[in-house]
């Protein structure tokens, strides 16, 4: 199955390499077309786009690889990146998304853990917020991110292992079930609090071609919905179908007005209201070969997905 971008990004600033890597969306609920997208540059910082794809601002952060924000309520959107300025130390950078202006104001840094940082996930905990930083060994390690005074904490909750390589996770938000991509073997799940998980769905070469890289999650009702995954060894995109992990489909982003997507890495996917090109939702996928022009992000319609698919 194939489906086309609505709409892409202007192209990274880092021009020629491998730059571009992963998305996250706020969506502004009383005035969607208004809705902000936060991506890296892992070799320059932060952009903030709006859904036309235009720029809205930057911020030089250095060298961020994974991003994901949680809106906070009266305490704002809060972006967190995973830092790899230091590769022997995982940091988080910090952020509020000022959503008047479309900037990022640094909040602060927090050290998590020792080792190079790669992938993020992030999840609302009350007040606070739980993130789970993937070091590129395979380590997770789980934190709680207070911000009092608008200083920025973190405390160690858990610590996982996956065997080899790991970047990309996704959170449910409903339960804390944890999904997490080990790139050439498959996608874990860990039940919130346990110490241990269960591979879910193993790269076979058809339905998953390594290397498995960003994960994407959107819920329905109690325990339904869908997981997204980027099968980046075929230029394709798993579904599976929640709570069961039954697989339902797969599909590519094809040529169209905007070119098709190859050797994606970071993906998301936001359920609602997006205006009326993205009536059901929007889909973002990192754009590893932008030729003649640096890589970017392609945004598809979440309904035209699930026409596509049957769903």
């Amino acid at each position: 199955m194939a489906v086309s971008a609505v709409a892409e990004t202007v192209p990274v600033g880092s021009d020629n390499l491998d730059a571009a890597d992963d998305p996250s969306i706020w969506r502004n609920a009383t005035d969607p077309l208004a809705s902000l997208i936060v991506a890296t540059d892992k070799k320059a910082g932060l952009y903030v786009y709006g859904l036309d794809g235009q720029v809205r601002s930057f911020y030089n952060a250095g060298l961020v690889n994974n991003v994901d924000l949680v809106d906070m309520g009266d305490a704002g959107v809060i972006v967190v990146a995973s830092d790899r300025n230091d590769i022997a130390s995982a940091k988080l950078q910090i952020f509020r998304l000022n959503t008047q202006s479309a900037t990022l104001d640094l909040l602060g840094k927090v050290a998590v853990a020792s080792g190079e940082g790669y992938g993020l996930c992030l999840r609302r905990a009350d007040a606070d917020i739980i993130a789970f930083s993937v070091l590129k060994d395979g380590t997770v390690q789980e934190s709680r991110i207070t911000i009092a005074a608008g200083q920025p904490t973190a405390t160690a909750l858990r610590t996982l292992k996956l065997p080899t390589q790991t970047e990309g996770c996704v959170v449910d938000p409903r339960d804390g079930m944890l999904y997490v991509g080990e790139e050439t073997a498959g996608i874990w799940r860990f039940a919130d609090r346990a110490s241990s998980g269960t591979l879910v769905s193993a790269v076979d070469n058809r339905y998953l071609v390594a290397d498995v890289e960003g994960l994407a999650l959107v819920a329905e009702g109690d325990k339904g919905g869908y997981l997204l995954a980027s099968s980046q060894g075929d230029n394709a995109f798993a579904v599976f179908r929640l709570p069961d992990m039954t697989p339902i489909g797969r599909f590519r982003i094809g040529a169209g007005v905007h070119g098709a997507v190859e050797e994606t890495d970071g993906i998301e996917l936001k359920s609602g209201d997006f205006g009326p090109n993205f009536p059901d939702g929007l889909f973002i996928a990192q754009d590893g070969h932008n030729a003649p022009h640096a890589q970017n992000f392609k945004l598809v319609s979440w309904a035209a997905i699930k026409s596509a698919l049957g769903l």
